[in-house]
């Protein structure tokens, strides 16, 4: 599988500083180990090398009983100590440890003379309590001469040559990582508070609401994004409202000769002089009306309707006693459902619209179904015709599409199922068409119980 970069904002800057503090972090010790460590090791190992020059001198002098008896106090041996491994267990405080005693036995070793030399006991890398409590010091051991003879004896590192403050710097080390990163999530998280909050905004703007305006009080590139939405939103709200009054004005500019041409027709065509003629006219009127009317449903959709508790059966139930009166009967699956917000006569025109649909095309097994899926309401209006697909009416929710079997229909403008999907949206909600079991067609509209922060009607 293949890894690529993490996908959120915070995650890269937390990941980028980190990878910057890590590396000013190796580059700091580099620093430290090369220019100031090495050069006070080195010095030490030239002080080191003067006093086992100074040892070796006073044994080589010495009267060979009295140098055997002082070389017995410094526990010197003939035999070269064994050699032993390493550390085991590698970790980054023993690689410093070993980087410093190799530099300084190397450095030691350079400034003694060619018949002294030294070894390190490796069997003495980790400290342990000595019998008297104390830590067991670190020996090096060094061939001198005492009486004649090459003899080894062991003389304690210096604090110069043992890793001594390399735990405390890389803790030091390590804790200012953790605090830049803690210090860059923090900060990021500031940052991407107000991204949030814009994102929320605008799948809230995408739905239909008005959301609130976003505040422009923080840093400089936010604000100036948060002033441009804000802009955006006005505009949008702007145009809307403009397009209501737009389509208003254009309804009652048409409506009005319209019923004048229908009371001149009325009266230019007295009852049973031509009847035919006067049907199909006020046909086309009624027609004209329609469009009209869907324009002005598109328009509003239910935006300045107030949501309110209610009951949906309640409302589905009302709607199919409806529609049984005018002779079109629908089952009705009652599930339950609480009573949550809505708003009621939009809702009321979303089912209407679908039940007339499912009455014009599909005309048999005619159902409405309701349930509850979590925190949802679902609410499901199906038929048995063999009329239009799902796949097809997904994209009739388009503005002004209409199927192909809209030509026997006459009287629309393609907006119903605009309109329907439009509400759905408005309430945070879901249309969907999907091909019914047995045949036909189920158009099924989801609306969440609890949904947070739905926005009451605009004031005029």
């Amino acid at each position: 599988m293949r890894l690529g970069l993490p996908r959120s904002l915070l995650s890269r800057n937390i990941a980028l500083l980190v990878a910057l503090v890590a590396l000013s972090q190796l580059c700091s010790l580099s620093v430290l180990l090369h220019f100031v460590q090495r050069p006070r090791i080195e010095r030490a190992s030239i002080i080191f090398a003067d006093y086992v020059t100074l040892l070796d001198t006073t044994l080589a002098a010495m009267p060979p009983a009295e140098g055997r008896a002082t070389a017995a106090r410094l526990d010197a041996r003939a035999a070269p100590p064994p050699d032993t491994p390493g550390e085991t267990h590698p970790s980054l405080v023993g690689f410093f440890r070993t980087w410093q005693r190799d530099v300084f036995v190397e450095s030691l070793q350079r400034h003694l003379p060619a018949d002294l030399l030294v070894r390190w006991d490796a069997s003495h890398d980790e400290l342990v309590p000595a019998a008297n409590g104390e830590a067991a010091q670190e020996r090096l051991w060094i061939r001198v001469h005492a009486a004649g003879e090459p003899v080894w004896i062991a003389l304690p590192m210096t604090a110069d040559a043992r890793a001594s403050g390399i735990t405390t710097a890389l803790i030091l080390c390590a804790a200012l990582a953790l605090l830049a990163a803690l210090t860059g999530y923090l900060l990021q998280r500031h940052l991407n508070q107000p991204l949030r909050e814009l994102a929320r905004a605008a799948r809230r703007l995408s739905a239909g609401e008005k959301p609130p305006a976003l505040p422009t009080d923080g840093p400089t590139e936010i604000a100036q994004v948060s002033h441009a939405f804000n802009q955006m939103t006005e505009a949008l709200q702007q145009a809307e409202a403009t397009r209501a009054l737009m389509l208003a004005g254009v309804s009652h500019d048409i409506r009005t000769p319209l019923t004048k041409l229908r009371l001149a027709i009325a009266m230019a065509l007295p009852r049973g002089s031509n009847d035919a003629l006067v049907a199909s006219s006020e046909s086309y009127l009624d027609q004209i009306d329609t469009i009209l009317q869907q324009f002005m449903d598109y328009a509003g959709s239910g935006e300045r309707e107030a949501p309110q508790p209610g009951d949906l059966n309640a409302l589905a139930g009302q709607l199919v006693a409806d529609f049984a009166g005018l002779g079109h009967e629908f089952a009705f699956d009652e599930g339950e459902l609480p009573a949550f917000e809505f708003r009621p006569i939009a809702v009321m025109r979303l089912l209407m619209n679908h039940m007339q649909n499912a009455v014009n095309y599909g005309r048999t097994g005619l159902e409405i179904r309701t349930w509850r899926d979590g925190d949802t309401a679902c609410v499901a209006v199906c038929d048995r015709g063999n009329g239009i697909r799902a796949e097809e009416l997904e994209r009739l929710k388009s503005p002004f599409t209409r199927g192909a079997n809209a030509r026997t229909h006459s009287g629309g403008s393609g907006l119903g199922l605009a309109i329907v999907d439009r509400i759905a949206r408005l309430h945070g909600g879901s249309l969907v068409f999907r091909d019914r079991e047995g045949g036909g067609l189920e158009a099924v509209v989801r609306l969440p119980l609890n949904r947070a922060g739905t926005p009451r009607a605009p004031r005029t």
